[in-house]
């Protein structure tokens, strides 16, 4: 047996690379799937996705391979914009703490003995990167349909997403919250509710937990950690406020909101199954 020509097996079609924020900072990591085939007359439809370098991979394969069968799938191709950070790892955690939590914000204590304080608050200052410095990258790079525009986020991205459609509801036409913390920080993401009903704008919500959000998956119980583990998951009321969030948004006008639930999930086990949903969400048969 020989083996030859080993390296990295790089994702197809897709770059990445690194933008530094006008008012100065880290950079965030951009990974940028652009389709190769001819582009809809009124440009690409895009996927803007948080925690990039968790889902990039998943959803490139999402992509590519049921948009090649149209008439199986009813995804039509489309770009991708993945936002992480400059590591391999999947996830850098104080950073999306940071990113990804709506203000006021607040400081916790290291996880870990010589973990680092992770701050939570800069929601809006992410919001304004995309809005005025990453969608204008983007538009340099591809032309983008505006009206076909998707963000995707999980867990504190789904928190994210949310504070994103009650405080700038034209940025987007669809959104994609996967089990999202609204419990954060006593719920402060719905502060910004009674606003966005008093005004509503047209919007697809896409809205999904995982069956064990709420009470443990049959391999936990008997694992050490069981009533810590449960307590958590009784105070983050995954599914029931979840599905709270979608009845609300359907009830108001020119808002189309549905509400998923994943069998046999977890609140990390999803995330794979979420996107693939969320590309049929996005560029399906039901997409405008």
């Amino acid at each position: 047996m020989s083996i030859e020509n080993e390296k990295n097996a790089p994702m197809p079609g897709t770059v990445q690379f690194d933008i530094v924020p006008r008012a100065g900072g880290p950079a965030w990591r951009i990974f940028l799937r652009i389709p190769t085939s001819e582009m809809p007359k009124d440009g690409w439809p895009t996927l803007y996705m948080l925690d990039g370098n968790a889902v990039i991979g998943t959803a490139v394969d999402a992509v590519r391979v049921q948009a090649a069968y149209p008439l199986a799938t009813g995804v039509r191709e489309a770009a991708l914009i993945a936002i992480g950070y400059p590591t391999d790892d999947a996830y850098d955690g104080v950073r999306r703490s940071w990113d990804l939590g709506p203000p006021p914000g607040a400081s916790y204590p290291p996880f870990t003995p010589d973990g680092p304080e992770v701050k939570t608050g800069g929601a809006d200052a992410f919001l304004a990167f995309i809005e005025e410095e990453l969608k204008p990258e983007i538009a340099r790079r591809l032309t983008v349909d505006p009206k076909r525009q998707a963000i995707f986020g999980h867990s504190f991205g789904g928190l994210f997403v949310l504070h994103m459609l009650f405080n700038r509801p034209d940025a987007f036409a669809n959104w994609i919250a996967i089990s999202p913390a609204i419990w954060w920080e006593d719920a402060v993401v719905k502060k910004g509710m009674a606003g966005f009903a008093a005004n509503p704008r047209p919007a697809r919500v896409l809205l999904a937990a995982a069956e064990y959000e709420q009470t443990l998956a049959p391999f936990q119980e008997h694992q050490s950690d069981r009533e810590a583990r449960l307590a958590r998951l009784t105070v983050s009321r995954g599914l029931d406020d979840t599905h709270e969030m979608a009845a609300w948004l359907a009830a108001l006008p020119g808002v189309h909101a549905e509400c998923v639930v994943f069998e046999g999930e977890t609140h990390m086990s999803v995330l794979p199954v979420a996107v693939n949903r969320t590309v049929r969400f996005a560029f399906g048969p039901d997409a405008p």
